[in-house]
């Protein structure tokens, strides 16, 4: 029997499966192919074998990151959602693709990542409470950073921040993307017929967050469920293929795939609580000692000529 080809992707809540738009775009795209993938869904990039999250890995042709290469990659294996599509489809799929990562990836990342808000009370603290111990210290603020770099490099932008002049244009932008998607969907249930394609999984990856995440500052996700057929389009996507994403945070195997976890085995979990314990102590230890908390003796040993002895050391005066 061949070896699975294995999908390491970030965990779901909210009622999706999974988080983070790159990877709810591969996990579609799969489902509508009919992948037969072993998904691992994870809270730590490091455990994929490409550091980042989502990746592929195929015992014939290595590992690979971004939606994109995943998706090219699937195609070779023969599993193909667009295999249906005609040249001009495809190539408006290309063209609508390219405007969401244009228009709406910037505003998506702005709403989740840059608005201070939705920050420190959702996505931070999100993966602050699903990230092992000590990464989730320091990894929440290392991917902010990482995204507003993005951001800044999608706009053109070298200094943006948060603001109010930053996030009128950004969610104009993503405003007119999605009431184009709108006009395209129209009331069809899918964007090329009855069959779902990689447009289908590119605005499902990219709106299903907006529409599912509670966010305390919430314009952009307003503007998103003013438009009644693409929040039609995105719950009948999770109803047909995650059905059993109805409870935040958690999903079942269906027929076709496996899925892992960070404790499939009991050998890795004792590993992973014991070097938990180990850092923590050390972190003491390491402040104990810098603060004067603890201190170290050094004994002096004496010897004599002759018998060799050792004298106790001296006592310090009260």
């Amino acid at each position: 029997m061949a070896a699975p080809i294995e999908l390491f992707c970030w965990k779901g809540s909210w009622g999706l499966p999974s988080v983070d738009t790159d990877s709810l775009i591969v996990l579609a795209y799969a489902r509508f192919a009919g992948t037969p993938l072993k998904v691992h869904k994870i809270s730590n990039p490091w455990r994929s074998p490409t550091g980042s999250l989502p990746a592929l890995k195929t015992k014939e042709d290595g590992s690979f990151s971004q939606p994109s290469k995943i998706i090219i990659q699937l195609r070779k294996q023969k599993y193909n959602a667009d295999y249906d599509l005609s040249a001009k489809e495809g190539a408006d799929a290309l063209a609508f693709i390219s405007l969401l990562e244009e228009k709406l990836m910037p505003a998506l990342i702005y709403a989740l990542w840059v608005d201070p808000k939705n920050y420190a009370e959702v996505t931070r603290r999100w993966y602050a409470e699903n990230i092992s111990f000590p990464l989730n210290f320091f990894l929440p603020s290392r991917m902010q950073g990482q995204q507003l770099e993005r951001v800044r490099l999608m706009w053109g932008n070298s200094t943006l921040e948060a603001g109010e002049e930053a996030e009128k244009e950004l969610y104009a932008d993503a405003l007119e993307c999605m009431n184009l998607l709108s006009q395209r969907l129209g009331s069809n249930r899918f964007f090329f017929g009855d069959s779902p394609s990689s447009l289908d999984a590119y605005v499902f990856g990219h709106l299903a967050p907006l529409l599912k995440i509670r966010l305390p500052s919430s314009r952009l996700q307003q503007q998103l469920k003013a438009l009644d057929n693409l929040t039609k389009f995105c719950s009948n996507i999770l109803s047909l293929y995650f059905p059993d994403e109805s409870q935040e945070g958690r999903s079942q195997p269906t027929s076709r795939v496996q899925e892992g976890s960070d404790f499939d085995h009991e050998p890795y979990k004792r590993h992973k609580q014991l070097l938990s314990v180990l850092v923590a102590v050390a972190a003491m230890l390491g402040y104990a000692l810098l603060s004067g908390i603890v201190a170290i003796e050094h004994v002096k040993e004496e010897r004599s000529t002759g018998n060799s002895s050792i004298e106790p050391p001296d006592e310090e005066e009260a």
